[in-house]
């Protein structure tokens, strides 16, 4: 299916995979806050959830947190309501939007908590 797409579709889903990264490499909070500790499983011994300190955003990151933001707004959309989603009906088009968005992520992002 993959092998189906338009290439401004995949190159858009790529540009989108980008920027999303992108703006989650920044801090997580826009003032300098206190992290926490994550829970762990008691069975597995797993640590979930918990964050490091953030040291809050410099006057550069604010500008590129919106240019960011601003972009994966944008190519959302333009993912989203492209031409081809058109030409599918029902589940085969749940199927190929599932198929666009897992297509280009790399192992390590894709199974990200």
């Amino acid at each position: 299916m993959a092998d189906t797409f338009l290439p401004e579709l995949i190159d858009a889903q790529r540009r989108l995979h980008q920027a999303n990264a992108e703006y989650k490499a920044l801090p997580w909070s826009v003032e300098p806050l206190q992290g926490w500790s994550g829970e762990e499983h008691p069975h597995t011994g797993v640590v979930t959830g918990g964050r490091s300190d953030s040291p809050g955003y410099t006057d550069e990151q604010k500008v590129e947190e919106a240019l960011l933001w601003a972009l994966v707004r944008e190519l959302s959309i333009e993912v989203s309501t492209h031409p081809y989603w058109a030409t599918l009906d029902g589940e085969a088009r749940v199927k190929a939007r599932m198929a666009l968005k897992h297509h280009l992520v790399p192992a390590a992002v894709e199974s990200a908590p």
